[in-house]
């Protein structure tokens, strides 16, 4: 019960705690030390004493102290703290001055870290790492590098933020725009990580609801940016489909064997009005095609209306013409690929990929063991699976993953 509370705290408070803290200390690691500290603290004393009856305002102070405590311990406390607030603040009264800018405040710290001076490619891995609470290794395999290459951005990025004195406080709508990828891309990948876990039961499953309300919130702050209004769509088209995702026994059922009777039709039509918005705006860019994909799926009625897999592969196939080439959009096209022309033509295709570079990219392992699969390459597909069950997949992955890698040995021993 009291893990449960403290989640929700977290989850509720954490990005408005880690803003407070931010700003007033001026310093990213003294922030994220601080709360770390406060959190591991809650986990000790609320089991004894209790939950307390304001749970922000008991994190942020404990947080604070534990700032206050560091700042001692370097001797250099006169000269980085400010002024004092009043006695014992609230979070909220510490955040409310520019309440009316935007909105959330999750989004808000958002719009803070991915200022331009942090290198562009760092600031939505630092935002995920700072806001989002995801491990390095997380936003790693997310942006497909290595770990110790994520840990040097992030560090990069904090030291920039402190040496050019980087102001913390909300910025005006007039500075949206030069944030806004940065912003979307974090939006992006937190969704990514509670979409990946099918059965919603895995530490980063809250995303899932937070990010309607944050895409909505930003669709209604920027309603002629189609990037934007394209996100809000693919999270509500992905989130509609929840309730088929899960079999029976809780293993992941891909999309194209989904029931769509199953689907919540509510979100469905909400994401295609987003969607019209982005298209009648002109959009022609990734989040945009990314969206019109998941419109084309989300248009079955039933199992017995064929998976569109033709359409499907002539959108990836006029993405890549207009975006250029990409690693990621050439693998998701080999999966309608091999639908369309059979599995060997696909693993043509993904044979081309680097395969270093996806090293830790789990979807990557489960394609091309698909493939290897259903080309009769056994030994490769098992090594595949293998592969891709080393890189920990969510419980219903894991157990797709495994009746695979099963059902190659069966094959074996029924060949032998």
């Amino acid at each position: 019960m009291t893990n449960t509370a403290l989640d929700r705290a977290v989850r509720v408070a954490g990005a408005r705690v880690a803003a407070a803290l931010a700003a007033r200390y001026r310093d990213l690691d003294l922030a994220e030390d601080g709360f770390a500290e406060a959190c591991a603290r809650a986990a000790e004393v609320w089991p004894r004493d209790g939950t307390p009856d304001d749970p922000a305002a008991w994190l942020y102070r404990t947080a604070d102290r534990a700032v206050l405590d560091a700042l001692r311990r370097r001797r250099t406390r006169a000269r980085l703290v400010p002024e004092p607030p009043p006695p014992e603040p609230t979070v909220e009264d510490l955040m409310a001055d520019d309440i009316n800018l935007i909105p959330d405040e999750r989004l808000r710290l958002i719009f803070v870290c991915c200022h331009p001076a942090v290198a562009p490619d760092a600031r939505a891995a630092l935002t995920l790492r700072l806001v989002c609470g995801l491990t390095t290794i997380e936003i790693a395999r997310a942006f497909l590098v290595a770990e110790p290459t994520l840990a040097q951005r992030l560090t990069r990025a904090k030291r920039k933020i402190a040496e050019a004195g980087v102001p913390f406080e909300i910025p005006g709508p007039e500075a949206w725009p030069e944030r806004l990828d940065a912003v979307l891309a974090t939006l992006e990948i937190a969704y990514a990580k509670a979409h990946e876990d099918a059965a919603g039961a895995g530490p980063h499953a809250g995303y899932a609801e937070e990010m309607l309300e944050l895409t909505r919130v930003l669709a209604e702050l920027l309603p002629r940016e189609p990037e934007a209004l394209a996100l809000a769509a693919i999270v509500r088209y992905a989130e509609a489909r929840r309730p088929a995702r899960l079999d029976g026994d809780g293993a992941m059922v891909p999309l194209s064997d989904q029931d769509p009777t199953a689907w919540r039709r509510p979100l469905i039509d909400a994401a295609q009005r987003y969607l019209r918005q982005a298209a009648a705006l002109d959009g022609g860019g990734r989040r945009c095609r990314q969206a019109a994909l998941h419109g084309l799926w989300c248009a079955r009625r039933s199992l017995a209306e064929p998976p569109p897999w033709g359409r499907v592969l002539a959108l990836y196939d006029e993405a890549l013409r207009a975006l250029g080439d990409d690693p990621v959009l050439r693998l998701n096209r080999a999966v309608a690929l091999a639908e369309v022309a059979g599995p060997q033509a696909a693993l043509d295709q993904v044979m081309l990929l680097d395969a270093d570079r996806f090293a830790s990219f789990a979807p990557y392992h489960a394609v091309r063991a698909d493939l290897l699969r259903r080309t009769g390459r056994t030994e490769d597909a098992r090594a595949a699976y293998a592969a891709v069950l080393a890189l920990g997949p969510a419980p219903a992955e894991r157990l797709w993953l495994e009746r695979r890698l099963a059902g190659l040995e069966n094959c074996a021993i029924l060949a032998g």
